[in-house]
């Protein structure tokens, strides 16, 4: 993790020059507009992509034009580029991710189990025919719910509030979003604020790369998905059945690994010290009233 200072400040990166327009242009440009104007535009697409057949197609394609519409909304209606989201680092970043988040699955999928919660056995079943509509599909809940959260939500309140306010409010929002999933409860649902929301949010903070987010989010879910344990209370075939046992603030019940305790404090651990970089490369973006 760098220490330098000498990132640019968030909130003036990517800056355009305003270009001219009316009051609806103007109003457009604030934050909170954007941020609401891309996540009912991505959520759209998500919405029209997911679960679709062929499973392979429509995820993938739900997540490239999805995308396309951060660059468009973010070009042309808050008039910023998009150094979050660019070409030129996406495969290190990704894989970085990718790497922490299967880290992260594995440890508390790993404590889990040495506590008696989890038990696993092999599943009989065909790797190609589970994988990969797992990857495709998860890739696509990863790149649209990141783009929503992280791209706009998180950037766009920032903005307005500082890092240290938006942090949280995206957090608990994420949580909620997840209220209506199968066997989700208050509980899981601060557990999704605090371990997804709160650790994904971080991970931006210190990074500023989509790509790393988008990364984590799929190597997490994925992996979970392999495991045989439910993806936020979706369940589907893995390569390995699980057998659960004990109490649901252990094993996450049928809400999964996510709605379990050890998932929890595994993921603030992670959290902190991303925090601390972020703070270290000046890469938090203060409250209005501390600016210059």
């Amino acid at each position: 993790m760098s220490t330098t200072t000498a990132t640019p400040r968030p909130d003036a990166l990517g800056a355009l020059d305003p270009a001219p327009g009316g009051p609806m242009a103007r109003f457009l440009r604030h934050p909170l507009a954007w941020m609401l104007l891309g996540m009912v535009a991505v959520g759209a697409v998500a919405g029209l992509t997911a679960q679709r057949e062929p499973l392979t197609v429509f995820p993938v394609l739900g997540a490239v034009l999805a995308v396309v519409v951060y660059r468009v909304v973010m070009r042309f209606v808050a008039r910023r580029r998009t150094p979050e989201i660019a070409a030129r680092r996406a495969v290190p970043e990704a894989l970085l991710g990718a790497a922490i988040g299967l880290g992260f699955v594995a440890v508390s999928a790993s404590v889990v189990a040495a506590l008696g919660g989890y038990t696993f056995r092999t599943a009989d079943v065909d790797l190609v025919a589970v994988v990969v509509p797992v990857l495709t599909v998860m890739l696509g809940v990863a790149v649209t719910e990141e783009l929503m959260f992280r791209g706009f939500a998180l950037q766009a309140l920032e903005r307005v509030l500082g890092s240290w306010v938006a942090l949280p409010v995206t957090a608990v929002f994420f949580g909620v979003a997840h209220l209506l999933n199968p066997g989700a409860t208050p509980w899981t649902a601060l557990a999704i604020a605090i371990e997804a929301g709160g650790m994904l949010g971080a991970a931006f903070l210190w990074r500023r790369n989509l790509w790393f987010v988008i990364g984590l989010h799929l190597a997490w879910n994925t992996t979970v998905a392999l495991l045989g344990l439910p993806v936020s209370g979706h369940a589907e075939p893995g390569l390995l059945v699980a057998e659960v046992s004990g109490p649901a603030l252990l094993t996450g019940g049928d809400f999964g690994i996510e709605g379990s305790l050890v998932t929890v404090t595994v993921g603030v651990l992670l959290a902190v010290p991303m925090l601390v970089a972020a703070r270290r490369r000046g890469t938090l973006v203060p409250s209005r009233r501390r600016r210059p």
